[in-house]
């Protein structure tokens, strides 16, 4: 297992160090020892909840499911149709069976020569990026967090073995997203700690999702990976806000791409599309009886 000083567990959460020790020191950090005076600590170790944090009808069915390993309800559902959907809209050619098949046996069923091993490696990253997602919706983003689910999207594929290609960190390399220019790796950093200040500075809307969403992708902090990762966050940002999560669809992905090249201009091609992919999970929910 690996583990992480105070200081990093501190950085990870955004809390202070002091805070970080108490919480190791009254046993609320699972997993953390005493070396002399050092504190190690789980790497996968979570923020302790609040008992005023609000867990949404949603959220909670979401971790029930998830660590019963219930099948057929939503947590079930809400893994196929995003995994799919968001790898699907980047190119991945597994069909919505495969991936279905996949998570459900862990094996892949019917191949064909078409079929890439990174699409398979990326599809069953995906899966645990989203119980990242569940594991951590209550907890305050951060541009750890963000890593985090780069690293877990991008493990063991080829892009992995590339000596340029940062996994689970920041661009080394300056990249354009649909012939436009990006933030450049230099200013990542800073323009993500912004950017992030900006989101927690008030509680959050769907256009504030939305909005966090457009800039994140027009930052491009990742050499590759940034639309998934952007759409896991965004999903992330719903549960954590209250707002019904919702899924792009491979059939509103130009209506998608069409929505984030024009905000700030016509920001209602963006909200009227999400909205669109909102009532079609609202119909999910109703059917699993679900309150949003």
């Amino acid at each position: 297992m690996e583990y992480i000083s105070v200081t990093q567990f501190a950085e990870k959460y955004g809390i202070s160090e002091r805070t970080a020790r108490n919480y190791c020191a009254v046993g609320k950090i699972e997993g953390a020892f005493l070396t002399g005076k050092t504190w190690n600590i789980p790497a996968d170790a979570v923020l302790p909840r609040k008992s005023n944090q609000k867990i949404t009808p949603l959220l909670r069915r979401l971790i029930e499911e998830k660590e019963t390993k219930l099948k057929g309800g939503i947590y079930h559902r809400t893994q196929i149709d995003l995994t799919y959907n968001s790898n699907h809209i980047e190119g991945s050619r597994l069909t919505k069976e495969q991936t279905r098949y996949i998570f459900e046996t862990n094996t892949l069923g019917i191949t064909t020569e078409n079929t890439r091993i990174d699409d398979i490696l990326e599809t069953v990253n995906h899966f645990r990026c989203i119980d990242y997602v569940i594991d951590h919706a209550l907890e305050k983003i951060t541009e750890l967090h963000i890593k985090q689910l780069h690293k877990q999207l991008k493990n063991n594929t080829s892009d992995s073995q590339k000596s340029w290609f940062a996994v689970g960190d920041y661009k080394r390399l300056a990249n354009e997203v649909g012939g436009e220019e990006t933030v450049s790796p230099s200013d990542v950093h800073k323009q993500m700690k912004t950017l992030l200040a900006k989101y927690y500075s008030h509680p959050a809307s769907l256009d504030d999702i939305l909005d966090f969403h457009v800039q994140f992708e027009r930052i491009h902090p990742f050499q590759d990976g940034n639309g998934r990762v952007g759409r896991l966050v965004m999903f992330w940002q719903c549960l954590q806000s209250g707002v019904v999560p919702f899924i792009i669809s491979d059939d509103l992905r130009l209506f998608y791409y069409r929505g984030i090249q024009n905000w700030g201009r016509i920001n209602g091609f963006l909200t009227d599309t999400c909205l669109t992919a909102q009532d079609n999970y609202k119909q999910v929910l109703e059917y699993f009886k679900i309150e949003n």
